[in-house]
């Protein structure tokens, strides 16, 4: 596999455990694939996981890439697809897992374990589940992702890997992984807030900070709308306590002029009050994805249908957008790393400005508080979320190729 100069320093340290820090899309993806094939080829018999927060996301990350690689080389004795095990021909298995069910991976002894993403692993499946099984065979391991702030387990363990003896640290940023280019780099920069910008393509420990919607400020937000209405666009989530939606114009900004926060509600009683209020106008409504579910409390029918059926422009996506990349974007819109304001909110909008402050992270976690506060924010965010999702990267590169020293097992 051909490595930009930093992805082979990574894939050349022969410390026991490895930890890489990376912008996102420089290759993290890259470098496991190439370590899990060199370490089952390295061995007969060699038992090797890659690991990453859900069985779901193994899948989705890795599987078909390290099918094709395997294939290309014509070590693959057999594949098992349903369990995602890959056996080669010298007896070795490579096998894709998820941390979410921590307790199945117990039992098993590991020459060699990826954790992918491991900022997103609870440390208890490292610490407490997957370190025991590289005892007996003295296994190695290597942790790939993407920084969290200072004071989360992986700045922890990245600040841990520099002192500790047999453990390798690295970090990079987006562009030295080779498969991104300046021109992309710099277009996100226009397009996310500051922190996230420095977190997801330089690769920086930021101060860790618990509120959700970190940049939102008061002095900078709040301000009353008193421009005219030629449309409106809702945000929605719903719940009987509280059902909620955040009405807003755009134009060449977000002005959420108004809410809806109502108790024992349900989703006709929303579209009445949508209705009785604002129903002189267009209305487009950016609703929970989970909408399309049918649900007891609404007599069997959907949200969206209810919501069509009373006349609303329903705009959502086919799932749910990774909550990670739907905070994301909301607080671009707020202030993106240009420091240009793009969100604001009207005073009246009380229970919207107490989430904004108040809704946060649980401590050393990236899981949001269930404090009550997130069903508002819920409502906003998947309006924007539709409207400006968070920036997709492009690879520009070709897929390359790799072999290894004698081509062959």
């Amino acid at each position: 596999m051909a490595l930009s100069p930093a992805q082979q320093t990574i894939c050349s340290d022969e410390s026991r455990f490895v930890v890489a820090v990376t912008g996102r899309r420089f290759g993290k993806t890259h470098c496991a694939v190439r370590q899990l094939a060199k370490h089952a080829a390295a061995k007969d018999r060699a038992e090797c996981w890659y690991v990453s927060p859900s069985y779901r996301m193994s899948k989705q990350i890795v599987w078909d890439k390290l099918k094709r690689k395997l294939k290309d080389l014509r070590w693959v004795e057999n594949t098992n697809e349903s369990e995602m095990v890959i056996r080669l021909k010298n007896g070795s298995r490579i096998s894709l897992k998820g941390a979410d069910n921590p307790d199945s991976l117990r039992g098993v002894g590991l020459d060699f374990l990826v954790l992918d993403e491991f900022q997103d692993i609870d440390p208890r499946a490292w610490t407490e589940v997957l370190r025991p099984t590289l005892s007996d065979k003295m296994g190695k391991a290597m942790f790939t992702g993407t920084p969290r702030g200072v004071g989360s387990w992986s700045h922890e363990m990245f600040v841990e890997a520099q002192s500790r003896d047999d453990w390798g640290a690295h970090t990079y940023k987006t562009i030295d992984g080779g498969i991104v280019t300046q021109e992309e780099i710099n277009q996100a920069k226009r397009e996310l807030d500051h922190l996230t910008y420095q977190q997801e393509y330089e690769a920086t420990f930021t101060t860790w900070r618990k509120s959700v919607a970190y940049n939102f400020d008061r002095n900078r937000h709040i301000r009353p709308y008193n421009g005219t209405i030629a449309e409106l666009h809702i945000g929605m989530d719903f719940n009987i306590s509280p059902g909620t939606a955040t009405i807003a114009v755009i134009d060449n900004y977000i002005h959420v002029i108004d809410e809806l926060y109502l108790d024992g509600t349900h989703t006709q009683e929303m579209c009445d009050w949508l209705k009785q209020k604002y129903g002189q106008y267009k209305m487009f409504v950016y609703p929970d994805p989970a909408c399309k579910q049918k649900r007891t409390s609404a007599g069997g029918k959907t949200d969206l249908s209810i919501l069509q059926n009373n006349g609303f422009i329903c705009k959502l996506r086919s799932s749910h957008t990774p909550v990670k990349d739907r905070v994301n974007s909301l607080n671009t819109k707020l202030l993106n790393a240009r420091d240009e304001v793009g969100l604001f909110v009207d005073p009246k909008c009380k229970n919207l400005i107490k989430s904004l402050e108040r809704l946060s992270y649980k401590d050393e976690s990236s899981i949001i508080e269930k404090n009550g506060y997130e069903h508002i924010f819920d409502a906003c965010s998947y309006m924007v979320d539709y409207l400006y999702p968070i920036t997709t990267i492009h690879e520009t590169n070709p897929v390359q190729r790799f072999t290894f020293r004698g081509g062959k097992i």
